[in-house]
């Protein structure tokens, strides 16, 4: 039979939600007709209607919002996103430095990714890499007057595409919901203490 492989029934996969009490439709395997088989269920059962909409949310943020953030950045200022928040995070710490392993956390990065980009910032020379005084076991990243600079002619901009795109559409009860989320997931970054 030529043709679309879901014709005449044959694809019993449907794009309604799963709730918890409900079985997900079976899936043709093609081994043979009306031959199906279902998925192993998750431990804690399949996400209800409710679940998967909050999910399809944090998904859509997640990769929705930063093109726009990044875009603007690059186009005024010649930095990512991610470039931008090392830069901005050291900015307000104090002496303008912080472990390279505080710093990862600051900018919401892992601390492979966050090197990589300290090294392309230093080449810049927006950032300078020394042992910590205090400990040389541990490397502390330092915004230079030049990295103040950047970051500072970079923030108008910045915090107007914020406004646009994250924060005009929602109300301050929207707001306090965002960081009460953040919170609970462990996505709010922040300092637990120097490591």
């Amino acid at each position: 039979m030529d043709g679309d492989p879901c014709d005449e029934g044959a694809c019993t996969e449907t794009s309604a939600p799963l709730s918890a009490g409900r079985r997900r439709p079976a899936l043709s395997t093609g081994a043979a007709p009306g031959a199906t088989s279902a998925p192993t269920e998750p431990a804690g059962g399949w996400l209800t209607e409710e679940q998967q909409e909050a999910w399809k949310a944090v998904v859509g943020i997640a990769s929705l919002l930063p093109g726009p953030l990044d875009a603007q950045l690059q186009r005024d200022s010649g930095l990512s996103l991610f470039e931008y928040s090392v830069l901005s995070q050291l900015s307000m710490r104090p002496g303008r430095s912080a472990r390279m392993s505080s710093l990862a956390r600051l900018a919401s990065g892992s601390l492979s990714r966050l090197s990589n980009v300290v090294r392309k910032l230093e080449d810049r020379g927006l950032v300078r890499r020394s042992p910590d005084p205090a400990d040389g076991r541990f490397t502390v990243a330092a915004l230079t007057d030049a990295g103040w600079d950047a970051v500072v002619a970079a923030a108008p901009g910045h915090v107007d595409a914020v406004r646009t795109h994250v924060l005009a559409p929602l109300s301050a009860e929207h707001l306090r919901a965002l960081v009460e989320i953040a919170e609970r997931t462990g996505a709010m970054p922040g300092l637990v203490g120097d490591c």
